[in-house]
C-alpha cells in the first residue's frame, strides 16, 4: 500500500467546490428511476443516460470530482467507443466502483440486514483498478425502529466496512466507507443523532483493528436529520449544528474528508443542509456531495429518455451540481435556485 498516493486520491475527491456523482444505481434501482419517466430500463438505455451525464462538460470539470460507477456501467462503452470511464478520466474526474452486492436479512434479527460481497473482494478490485478505478464504495444500512438498530446489527455491518476498506487500501484503491443510518422513520432528530453516533464509533473502532489508514479514506454518512414520518422536521440550521458536533465527536482529523449522502432528501435540502454546515467553519476535514438523486432527479426528468433531450438533461445537471458545488463551499442560496428556474 502506498499511503501517499491513496491520500492524493482522497484529497482530490473532495477538493473544494467539488463533489461526488454517485451514479451507482443498481439495475432494479435505475429500472424504478426509468419507470418514473417513463423510459425502459435497458442496457442501452442506462449507457445512454450516464453518457450523457459524463459528457455534461461544464459540470464534470467545474464540480465533479469523482463518479461512482455500476459494475455494468464499468465495463460499457459511448456510443462511439470510448470506454465510459475514459469520458470521465478526460474531464479531470477519477473513476470510483461500487463494490457491495447488496443486502440480505442479518441472522436472529429481524428487519435488520448485512450487506454482502467480502467473498472474491479481493479480485474483483484488482480487475477494476485494471480497468481505471481509483475508489471504491461499500455501503451498510442501518435502521432506526422501536427496537432497532441492535448491536449486532451495527457491529457486523461496522466489521464489513472495515474489512472491505483494508482490502482496497491493499488493492491501492481508496474506500469510500458509507454506514447509511436510514432517514425513513418516524424518529426525531436527537434519536438520528444518537444512533449515528453509535454507528460511527463502532465503525472508526473495527476501522482501527483492520488498520486501515485513516488518510487514505473518504468517510460517506447520513446527515442528522428528523425521519420523513415525523412530524416536526428539524430546521436547517438544527441539522446543520447537530450534524456537525456528531462529527466532531466521531470522526478523527486524519480523514481528508467527508462527503454526505442525500439519503431521499430533496435537492434543495440536501444542498441548504451541506452549505450551512459549511458555513459553520472550523472543520478539520474537507465537507461535500456524494449525492445520487439530489444530483440526478432533475436531469433525469429533462432527459426522459429522448435523444433531443440531452442537453436539456445535460442542462439540469449541470445546474444542480453548482448549487451543491456552492453548497460545499458554505455559499448555496435558495434565491439561486429562483434565479435558475
Amino acid at each position: 500500500m502506498n499511503l501517499a498516493d491513496l491520500n492524493k486520491i482522497a484529497l482530490a475527491m473532495v477538493a473544494p467546490g467539488k463533489g461526488i456523482l454517485a451514479a451507482d444505481e443498481s439495475s432494479g434501482t435505475i429500472k424504478k428511476r426509468f419507470d418514473a419517466i417513463n423510459v425502459e430500463s435497458t442496457e442501452q438505455s442506462r449507457r445512454d443516460y450516464r453518457e450523457m451525464l459524463f459528457r455534461s462538460g461544464e459540470a464534470m470539470r467545474q464540480y465533479i470530482s469523482g463518479v461512482i460507477l455500476y459494475d455494468e456501467t464499468i465495463w460499457q462503452d459511448a456510443a462511439d467507443g470510448t470506454p465510459l470511464v475514459r469520458l470521465i478520466e478526460q474531464s479531470g474526474a477519477i473513476p470510483g466502483i461500487k463494490v457491495d452486492e447488496g443486502t440480505q436479512a442479518l441472522p436472529g434479527c429481524p428487519g435488520e440486514l448485512v450487506t454482502s460481497g467480502l467473498d472474491r473482494l479481493a479480485e474483483r478490485l484488482k480487475k477494476y483498478y485494471e480497468r481505471g478505478a481509483r475508489f471504491a464504495k461499500w455501503r451498510a444500512v442501518i435502521d432506526i425502529g422501536e427496537h432497532l438498530p441492535s448491536m449486532t446489527a451495527i457491529h457486523v455491518n461496522a466489521h464489513a466496512l472495515a474489512r472491505y476498506a483494508a482490502l482496497c487500501q491493499a488493492a491501492q484503491i481508496v474506500p469510500i466507507v458509507e454506514p447509511e443510518v436510514l432517514m425513513d422513520g418516524s424518529h426525531d432528530i436527537d434519536r438520528c443523532y444518537d444512533v449515528t453516533q453509535r454507528v460511527l464509533n463502532k465503525t472508526f473502532q473495527e476501522l482501527r483493528v483492520q488498520r486501515v489508514a485513516l488518510e487514505g479514506m473518504i468517510l460517506k454518512p447520513n446527515m442528522v436529520i428528523s425521519g420523513k414520518k415525523n412530524a416536526k422536521q428539524a430546521s436547517v440550521e438544527e441539522v446543520a449544528e447537530k450534524t456537525i458536533r456528531m462529527l466532531k465527536a466521531c470522526v478523527p482529523a486524519a480523514v481528508p474528508g467527508i462527503a454526505f449522502l442525500s439519503g431521499g432528501q430533496s435537492d434543495e435540502d440536501a444542498s441548504a443542509h451541506l452549505s450551512a454546515m459549511n458555513g459553520i467553519g472550523n472543520l478539520p476535514w474537507q465537507l461535500t456531495f456524494s449525492y445520487g438523486r439530489a444530483l440526478q432527479a432533475a436531469p433525469q426528468k429533462a432527459w426522459s429518455g429522448k435523444a433531443e433531450n440531452v442537453v436539456a438533461g445535460q442542462r439540469a445537471f449541470t445546474h444542480r451540481a453548482r448549487m451543491n458545488s456552492l453548497a460545499s463551499r458554505g455559499e448555496w442560496k435558495a434565491d439561486l435556485e429562483k434565479k435558475a428556474a
